[in-house]
């Protein structure tokens, strides 16, 4: 999947003319006989990765450098544009593709393993599996079968965290769902959910109130489910059981502890229940409530583990000892927010609440171009203001840890999201914060 370009900010590419004042081409535009076939180059990707050409035979290339560092467009045969300066554009190359079709990469050392490679074919005998580039700031995604053209698209998960529910009694429906999801462009798994979503409803109390969750398990579902709060200090053998498709239960708990708290399904194997979608995240205010901030937003990492189309998660391969999930990812969705930045305004105070998932890889959390001045991880905190003028780059969670940050944009601008883990950037979490209009040029 093809990150979002705008990761290199603002492009530096004022479009370059070749001979006689033409314009060039449109990257990833079809071939069109007589004129270049342009590619456009950027961190860490190349568009388009899979080019088409109707014969075998010689033909020209353009490499334009969309991206903010220097790139070069390297085909197997040692055919090379050299070295090409951001907002620049090569002169054509010509290049012999012959019957099997051809590869190129960028040689900029640790750009192809990047993502930076993409191929030739010629019509009639189809591509090869391509690399899915990892952006720029990670490495490359997994090697997955080719997407479903015909996958529906995904759903956009709205990242702004709820309303504090009102009153200190709280009656909550959770219904298990079984259904189908995409999960990233042109892949669909039969996923298990609270509510419909993945990451299951977001429930915002304070500390003091009572929580009381009917869980509904419908006839219409296949499998046993259950729910277990974090939050809640309760037997595991009462609250905790599974229902039967068909069955319901009350889980009554009261807010004992303020927090950013996990909730799963723990029906055995609780791993593969959680692996393929069965959690969500539970926000417990001090009884004395939260300052007030600009905006706030709530966003749950976590791991897919792709077993084939619209089948659920491989549980062996979520239980391997050292994972290794096809996509990890913000609030259910690979790159979601890198497709769609979440908006905050320019200077303003900017609140996250972050749960990691899991269920299995830890998360490094960091938002590029920010200093997070206040952070409350499992109890722990550091103060804005402290003595000292202490602040933190990156939060630390392991799965079903979670935190409080606060932060402020310095300017217009992209602020990309990410796991500093950044093996698993290009699997997929990866989001933008989106400050007033994002140019900071302007």
């Amino acid at each position: 999947m093809r990150p979002n370009r705008r990761l290199a900010g603002v492009l530096l590419a004022t479009i370059a003319l070749l001979g006689g004042g033409a314009p060039i081409p449109a990257a990833g535009a079809d071939p069109v006989p007589g004129e270049p076939i342009v590619i456009s180059a950027f961190e860490l990707g190349y568009a388009p990765l899979a080019i088409e050409v109707p014969a075998p035979g010689s033909y020209r290339f353009i490499l334009r450098n969309d991206g903010a560092v220097i790139h070069d467009l390297t085909f197997a045969d040692g055919t090379t544009t050299g070295t090409i300066e951001p907002g620049a554009a090569s002169s054509p190359i010509e290049v012999l593709i012959p019957a099997e079709g051809t590869t190129f990469i960028c040689s900029i050392p640790g750009h192809r393993e990047g993502g930076m490679s993409g191929e030739v074919h010629v019509a009639g005998t189809g591509p090869a599996a391509t690399p899915n580039p990892g952006g720029d700031h990670g490495g490359p995604g997994a090697v997955l079968p080719d997407p479903d053209p015909a996958a529906p698209a995904y759903l956009p998960f709205d990242a702004a965290a709820p309303a504090l529910l009102t009153g200190t009694v709280h009656e909550i429906d959770l219904i298990v769902e079984e259904k189908p999801m995409t999960v990233a462009a042109g892949y669909v798994m039969d996923v298990w959910t609270f509510g419909g979503q993945v990451p299951g409803p977001t429930i915002r109390v304070k500390v003091g109130d009572t929580i009381r969750v009917h869980l509904k398990n419908p006839a219409t579902n296949s499998l046993p489910h259950s729910v277990d709060f974090h939050a809640s200090q309760v037997a595991w053998n009462d609250e905790m059981t599974s229902i039967s498709p068909g069955e319901e239960k009350l889980y009554t708990w009261t807010a004992d502890y303020a927090g950013v708290w996990m909730y799963h399904c723990g029906t055995a194997p609780a791993l593969h229940h959680i692996a393929n979608g069965m959690f969500g995240m539970v926000i417990v205010e001090p009884a004395e409530g939260l300052p007030p901030v600009d905006a706030e937003i709530a966003l749950v990492q976590s791991e897919w583990y792709f077993d084939g189309q619209g089948k659920p998660a491989g549980l062996l391969d979520a239980a391997a000892a050292a994972p290794a999930p096809d996509w990890v990812v913000f609030n259910g969705v690979a790159n979601q927010y890198a497709d769609h930045p979440i908006a905050v305004p320019t200077g303003g105070r900017v609140r996250i609440f972050i749960l990691d998932a899991g269920p299995s890889i830890d998360s490094s959390f960091h938002v590029v171009g920010t200093i997070f001045d206040t952070v409350i991880k499992e109890g722990v905190v550091l103060a804005r203001g402290n003595t000292g003028g202490w602040g933190a780059q990156a939060v630390d969670l392991s799965p079903a840890q979670g935190a409080i940050v606060e932060l402020t944009t310095s300017e217009d601008g992209l602020y990309p999201i990410v796991t500093h883990a950044f093996n698993f950037v290009g699997r997929g979490a990866l989001g933008l914060i989106q400050a007033g209009d994002g140019d900071p040029l302007d």
